[in-house]
């Protein structure tokens, strides 16, 4: 049997992404008497408890350009980001009626808020907000949030009746290292040769793993890096760019073309960034849960959502991916009304300003129609990026 071409691939991924009532999901419940879903909104959750309960995590981050929101915007402002309306929506239309729980990571207060929300609309469902530690130090911040998981593992517990056991978790967490590294492979690969990688394909094959079980996601990215390497398109000269600002509330998929039709490689970015937060593997022996404390907190991404302690670190993660990838600028892409990501970015842009590294920012929400300013401004900085490159 031969391998499937990239073409395929993507129009598998492109399915699962505009398929609004998780159909892939729900046949992995109905195959097996038992089956449990648990969904989780971004940006971070340790899945791997998930995992080794038996029970299939579920990503959810909004209902996108294609779910129209009305029953949402009576929960929520207007002067908001639009994923909580969205994700009202998804709920109280029915659209998520088959899942077991909810969880919904420390972001910001929007998605506090939400939390309640669903307990509210939904009390026959589990619903937890998930905290992280706000001191990195081990005895307190990694204290607390080996609690929360050991909590969180207790609540899994007893919705599916069955212990989770240390060795359970080990191999959760192994399956996870290798999706991790798989994914880090993709990036690599998309960092050499973008014009064999494209961004929207890679941000398709990358949000396939929210619906569908990790094992099946590995192999997915693994069948795509193959054929990737295999394409024979042509190269263009675009300005190689890192996205960054777009680690919550998702972006139209046309915004991401519309960057790769104006002039621009996207060789890094922050989106989806719960398949890539934690930095390295994971140990697979000793306490589990401990492990996943120590990866949190000394071995994860930097992010608006995050917090930081060492104010000399700030926006330093953004000047390494420039390195590594050999980028040329930075583009700001960040959701409207987005705190986290529209209040950390004057530093993070004094931080490149320091460096020496061209940047521009916008704003979008994840139903934007009109992309055609966006492409206009990041073709203007595309350009100006090869006009004083050789000056």
């Amino acid at each position: 049997m031969s391998s499937p071409t990239t073409t395929e691939i993507v129009a598998r991924c492109q399915e699962l992404y505009e398929d609004l009532h998780f159909t892939a999901a729900r046949k992995w419940k109905e195959a097996e008497p038992g089956r449990k879903v648990i969904g989780y909104m971004p940006v971070y959750v340790p899945r791997e408890i998930i995992h080794a309960a038996g029970m299939l995590p579920l990503g959810i981050v909004g209902g996108g350009d294609n779910l129209e929101v009305i029953h949402g915007d009576a929960y929520y402002q207007s002067y908001i980001c639009r994923i909580p309306r969205s994700t009202i929506e998804l709920g109280v239309t029915g659209r998520l009626d088959f899942v077991d729980g909810m969880l919904f990571p420390s972001i910001c207060d929007v998605i506090r808020n939400l939390s309640g929300m669903w307990k509210m609309l939904f009390p026959e469902v589990y619903s937890k907000y998930f905290d992280v530690p706000q001191t990195y130090e081990d005895e307190i911040g990694g204290t607390f949030y080996t609690n929360e998981m050991a909590e969180f593992r207790k609540d899994l517990e007893e919705i599916g009746g069955r212990k989770i056991t240390d060795e359970g978790l080990h191999k959760s967490i192994e399956v996870y290292n290798e999706n991790r590294r798989i994914i880090r492979e993709l990036y690599d690969q998309r960092a050499k040769t973008p014009w064999k990688v494209p961004a929207a394909e890679v941000y398709l094959v990358v949000r396939a793993g929210l619906v569908l079980p990790v094992e099946e996601h590995n192999e997915l990215v693994l069948q795509y890096i193959e054929a990737a390497a295999k394409e024979d398109r042509p190269i263009r000269d675009n300005s190689r760019v890192v996205l960054t600002g777009l680690f919550c509330e998702q972006p139209p998929l046309n915004l991401i073309k519309s960057l790769e039709l104006s002039g621009c490689y996207v060789v890094d970015d922050d989106l989806l960034l719960i398949t890539r937060w934690l930095i390295g593997d994971v140990p697979t022996d000793g306490d589990p849960l401990h492990n996943l404390s120590q990866a949190f907190l000394h071995h994860s991404e930097s992010t608006a959502a995050k917090y930081e302690p060492d104010l000399e670190e700030k926006g330093q993660f953004l000047v390494r991916a420039v390195k590594r990838t050999g980028a040329e600028g930075v583009i700001f892409a960040s959701t409207s009304f987005c705190d986290p990501a529209l209040l950390d970015r004057p530093m993070l842009q004094n931080v490149l300003k320091d460096a020496g590294i061209p940047f521009i920012a916008f704003k979008y929400a994840e139903n934007s129609g009109q992309m055609q300013p966006i492409r206009e401004q990041a073709g203007t900085f595309a350009d100006s990026i090869k006009l004083w490159s050789a000056a």
